[in-house]
């Protein structure tokens, strides 16, 4: 068994850790751009919302939240609908409610032509969710060249547009001044707003991606390209949180000064800073995570592997960790007759075995059974030895060699602590 000492420091694992080094997905689109955090999900999250369909094999949920904005929407359409038709009345928000689905809908038209341009481009999509303030789409890999990523966030704002053009042209085919027509002329600027809102240079939108694409193309850089538009992105989440409730009160938006309640005053002063908080959050998700990516070649099977012993099954745990002990070894392998490895004996199952029954404890009874996914070539690193342990969730994994032969054991713990350590660590 090879036990060069290229493998790393000696951690201990804490138990019940979490998925050892997830994908880092892209968020894109949406009207208030799309702050994907943190460690990403797996594609079948329960915490996703609700399944409503798998569009291109892609599937499609609805976040909680949207229904509190979506019984938002109805209330402040609603009121707008009694200015324009006040002989509806309560049935304005029926009309109000159909707004706020038919603008969901066309969210969703804009996640999706991020969508099928990904799948174009081989990338994976893990799901689109509609949530709170948009949508999120979430492409597991990084495009490979910056016209790419700039195309990849130009088709949402552009469908956005699109689609306002269309509900503009269907205006001349309604008569003013009615239900129809309030509702496309409602859809002709809500999309509208949503691509303007969204050519914004700054990430987490999808302007601030297209403005990475363009430093990355000139300085072949692509974290140059992240780190100046995120940077732009807090600007703008700082000048939301000022300039939207500042351009209500001076009646830069359309409103008379004097009917401005402080209600009114509140609601605008909240509405921005949740749109700056969500700006500013993704603005730092999008640092992170490309930070993360410009680490991961640093995350190596080889060297997070720890020393391992084969052990025949009936051997007692007391004798097994002697053994251990003796060559410096942090693992133990259950093999057969013939010396092939059959399982993993797991730490937190030999934590659990008091000092006094050691003896007693035959290692197969604390082993888990070797399965395909839990083999993992020595020479994997980066995201394809992130992608491997995703796929096949484990406490530890048995590293072999091309030959097939013992190297150590991985455990998804010392992942894990490698993984937050390349998040933690500063940009060269």
């Amino acid at each position: 068994m090879n036990q060069d000492d290229e493998r790393g420091e000696d951690h201990r694992p804490r138990s019940g850790a979490s998925e050892p080094g997830p994908a880092t997905p892209q968020p894109t689109g949406g009207p208030a751009g799309d702050g994907g955090g943190g460690k990403p999900r797996r594609s079948e999250d329960p915490g996703g919302g609700i399944l409503m369909g798998r569009p291109f094999g892609v599937p499609v949920y609805v976040a909680p939240s949207w229904f509190l904005v979506a019984a938002l929407i109805t209330w402040v359409f609603g009121d707008q609908i009694e200015r324009v038709l006040p002989d509806l009345g309560a049935a304005r928000y029926l009309v109000s409610l159909f707004f706020a689905v038919a603008f969901y809908a066309s969210v969703l038209v804009h996640e999706l032509a991020h969508t099928i341009a990904a799948l174009r481009f081989k990338l994976p999509v893990r799901r689109i969710q509609l949530q709170f303030f948009g949508g999120v789409s979430e492409i597991e890999k990084e495009t490979e060249t910056p016209g790419r990523e700039f195309v990849l966030a130009f088709v949402g704002p552009l469908l956005s547009l699109v689609l306002a053009g269309l509900f503009y042209l269907t205006l001349y085919a309604v008569e003013p001044g009615t239900v129809p027509g309030v509702l496309l002329g409602g859809l002709m600027i809500s999309n509208l707003i949503v691509a303007v809102f969204n050519l914004l240079p700054g990430l987490p939108l999808d302007g601030g991606r297209m403005l990475r694409a363009v430093i990355w193309k000139i300085t072949g850089k692509p974290m140059s390209g992240t780190v100046a538009a995120a940077w732009v992105g807090r600007a703008l989440a700082v000048t939301v949180l000022i300039g939207l409730p500042l351009l209500t009160r001076t009646g830069l938006l359309g409103n008379e000064t004097d009917d401005i309640s402080g209600m009114e005053t509140v609601t605008d002063a909240l509405l921005a800073a949740i749109l700056a908080a969500i700006i500013w959050t993704g603005a730092g998700n999008s640092l992170r995570m490309a930070r993360l990516r410009e680490h991961l070649p640093d995350l190596r099977a080889r060297s997070l592997t720890r020393r391992a012993i084969p052990v025949e099954p009936a051997t007692p745990l007391s004798e097994a960790l002697r053994r251990a002990n003796e060559a410096g070894a942090r693992a133990l392998v259950v093999v057969d007759g013939q010396g092939a490895p059959t399982g993993l004996v797991r730490e937190t199952a030999i934590a659990g075995v008091p000092q006094h029954r050691r003896p007693w404890v035959a290692v197969s009874t604390l082993s888990q059974d070797l399965t395909d996914g839990m083999r993992v070539p020595a020479e994997l690193t980066g995201q394809p030895l992130l992608d491997h342990l995703r796929a096949s969730p484990a406490s530890e994994y048995l590293v072999v060699e091309d030959g097939g032969e013992i190297y150590g054991v991985l455990s998804a713990a010392d992942v894990e602590r490698a993984f937050v350590r390349a998040m933690a660590r500063p940009s060269s």
